[in-house]
């Protein structure tokens, strides 16, 4: 349980670096597993979810240790995989699922992946229904949930796939499944999802076909990466120094993925005061220097579709800030938030509720009128992003908002309460 008292907020003020980016840990941790080679990776995320990947990566036989500030991954090549002794246990993480879930369909070994509560009630068919075109043979529970019973198949072929959806995690699965392939997979989607699999694979020596394609039999080789901090655990602190008067933050080497910087554009035509310093790239990857300053109270916007994929993890918290903007803040096309962690849209709905806000809650989305924020009890529903975004907004409440189902914010922040205490911010746990 978080305690977010602020009858008398403080102010925001200093600096800090956000934890590495969660979706490019995972993606490091499982290239560096396939690669021939040594790989050295710089700001890997430590938190339950990226610890859950590396054991996974462990177990098929890739060494790890720690090394001057940087993790040395000695890994196994791309036909070097070990069978696993048990069940890979995924804990809560949908990306290390889906994405391992491609490469062990095409091993000439049985597997098995799993998860905690959560991850076992989340849509997997959307990954199996491609993969068994391209020869798999996985079996889910019933209702397509994990765990998914893997019969490795060695002799895969390629595709051509049309995503129904705008999913990473489907095109980096079928991305890593198509290595292993015959010929040629490629992936198309209705609107760009986030690209950090296909900025990676040449950074570890993989060429790609088009635009989002791969040739069966490319193989991997170590490499070197700096992991930027990642954007979602940066959006917390940008909107709490939106909301919280006189603050002034800068967060440093924050990633600017072009596929991942909604909520950079979303609070600029909100009328925040956001400027990006020193742009540079760590790897192929977009990183700069963030500042936010208070910039009085902000102004509602509509999020149409086409820009929910840019900032699909970051929706919670912006719902939180629309809930203390002027007017009524539109969001529609976020129909996949109800398959996360969490039904985002029910658990942020019930919880602005609680705190005094108006809505109208839609299939795929919410209509949020800011207001006034009051105190009051909610719940987190175990969901990570959720229970941070009403810490967050408990910077600028009324009376003080308790917040429970937080046992889950060390899937991927685990140092959040001590970074925002750190900058000012009013937490009791």
């Amino acid at each position: 349980m978080i305690l977010a008292s602020q009858a008398a907020p403080n102010a925001l003020l200093g600096e800090l670096t956000p934890p590495g980016d969660k979706s490019i840990s995972h993606r490091a941790l499982i290239f560096s597993c396939l690669a021939q080679g040594t790989s050295r990776i710089r700001g890997l995320l430590d938190s339950e979810d990226v610890n859950a990947t590396a054991n996974a990566c462990r177990q098929l036989g890739m060494t790890a240790r720690a090394e001057g500030g940087e993790w040395v991954l000695e890994g196994v090549g791309e036909r070097g995989l070990q069978p696993p002794d048990g069940p890979l246990d995924m804990g809560n993480s949908g990306t290390a699922m889906r994405l391992l879930a491609g490469v062990l369909a095409a091993q000439p070994f049985d597997s098995e992946l799993t998860g905690d509560a959560s991850l076992n009630r989340r849509p997997m068919k959307r990954i199996v229904a491609p993969l068994s075109l391209m020869g798999a043979c996985i079996e889910t529970a019933a209702g397509g949930t994990p765990p998914l019973r893997i019969s490795g198949r060695p002799d895969l072929r390629g595709i051509d796939y049309e995503s129904p959806i705008a999913s990473a995690q489907v095109k980096s699965c079928l991305l890593l499944a198509g290595l292993y392939a015959r010929g040629r997979t490629t992936v198309q989607e209705p609107l760009r999802s986030r690209n950090h699999t296909e900025l990676m694979l040449p950074a570890f020596g993989v060429p790609l076909v088009g635009n989002c394609g791969v040739t069966g039999g490319s193989r991997l080789s170590g490499t070197s990466l700096q992991v930027p901090a990642d954007s979602s655990s940066a959006a917390f602190f940008m909107v709490a120094a939106a909301l919280v008067p006189g603050s002034d933050l800068l967060l440093r080497d924050v990633g600017l993925n072009e596929t991942r910087d909604g909520i950079v554009h979303v609070l600029n035509a909100m009328g925040a005061d956001l400027t990006i310093r020193d742009r540079r790239r760590f790897g192929g990857e977009a990183v700069g220097d963030i500042r936010i300053r208070y910039a009085g109270r902000l102004k509602a916007v509509d999020i149409a579709p086409d820009r929910v994929p840019s900032l699909i993890d970051e929706l919670p918290v912006i719902l939180a800030l629309a809930a203390a903007a002027e007017g009524t803040t539109r969001l529609r096309g976020a129909a996949e938030l109800r398959v996360k962690e969490s039904d985002r849209l029910s658990v942020m709905a019930r919880g602005l509720e609680t705190l005094g806000v108006s809505l109208r809650e839609y299939p795929d989305g919410l209509d949020v009128a800011g207001g006034p924020i009051s105190g009051g009890r909610v719940d987190g529903a175990g969901d990570h992003r959720c229970a941070m975004s009403f810490c967050v907004l408990g910077q600028a409440a009324a009376a003080a908002v308790t917040v429970s189902g937080c046992e889950n914010i060390d899937t991927s922040y685990p140092g959040f309460v001590a970074d925002l205490t750190s900058v000012g911010g009013v937490v009791k746990t």
